[in-house]
Order: C-alpha cells, then sequence, then structure tokens
C-alpha cells in the first residue's frame, strides 16, 4: 500500500457530473490530513491497519513551539481519502507509464474500503471521494509538507 499524505488547512474532492459542467461535491475537510492511497497486490489485513494506525500518529502537526510533534488524532483533525491508482506509476521505461505494480481494481476498492474504516477505528472523522471516479481535488496545503509512505 502506498499513502501520499498532505498536511492541508483543507481541502475537498468533487466529481463532475455527466454531460454538464455541475459539479458533486463529495467530501470535505479543514484542518487535517489529505490522503492518497494506492493498493497493491497482497496488501493483508496487517498492512491495511499498519498504513491506517501511520496516517492517524504520524506526528506532523506542529505543537506550540512549531515542532511537528502533533498528530491528526492529537489535533482533532479530519482525513479526506482519495483512491490514486497513479502512485503505483512505473515510468522507467519509454514515454508511457505501467500501473501493473497496482491491485485489481476489485482489490483495490477492498483494500480502500479497509482503509477508510481502520481510519474510523483509530478515531478520525474521514470523508472520501469515489473509488475508481474522475474528481477533482482541491486544498490549501500548509507548509507544504507532504509524505510518501509505503507499506
Amino acid at each position: 500500500m502506498i499513502v501520499l499524505l498532505q498536511r492541508v488547512l483543507e481541502a475537498q474532492v468533487v466529481r463532475r457530473a455527466e454531460g454538464g459542467q455541475a459539479e458533486e461535491p463529495l467530501g470535505a475537510v479543514g484542518r487535517g490530513l489529505l490522503a492518497f492511497v494506492c493498493a497493491e497486490p497482497g496488501d493483508s489485513a496487517a498492512v491495511i491497519a499498519k498504513a491506517a494506525r501511520k496516517t492517524a500518529r504520524l506526528r506532523i502537526f506542529e505543537d506550540e513551539n512549531g515542532r511537528m510533534n502533533l498528530s491528526a488524532a492529537d489535533i482533532g483533525g479530519g482525513v479526506l481519502v482519495v483512491s490514486q491508482f497513479t502512485l503505483a506509476a512505473d515510468c522507467t521505461s519509454g514515454s508511457r507509464p505501467s500501473f501493473s505494480n497496482g491491485a485489481s481494481p476489485a482489490e483495490a476498492q477492498k483494500a480502500y474500503l479497509a482503509y477508510v474504516e481502520a481510519l474510523r477505528a483509530e478515531g478520525l472523522k474521514v470523508e472520501t471521494g469515489s473509488f475508481g471516479a474522475h474528481m477533482h481535488v482541491r486544498l490549501t496545503n500548509d507548509g507544504p509538507a507532504t509524505f510518501w509512505l509505503k507499506f
């Protein structure tokens, strides 16, 4: 499993409505995390639980002394979770990325939903995008602070 975390002041994800310019809001958070998630073949329940635990407890928010010493759980922050299979892209050969390192759509959706539930079990307020949909993500990255986690 790959998780790309961004520390945000706010983030939202919308899906463009079919045949029109209107957008359908899917999820939004204030201060907290935007988590782009990519499942890989063979991601076990233990790997998914570890990824959720790390997401909830990673101390990347500043304390009163300006040090990264607080977690999303510590600050009562939300997590916006968005599926992103492109994190598994292999760009080492040719000009077109290969996505063969990613899990199958069915396996990826199962892992994505398990990750969301594991985050909720950690006590976090979780919002989500729509698995497999073409979405627009808007965010204000705080820092910027972005962390690539591989499990």
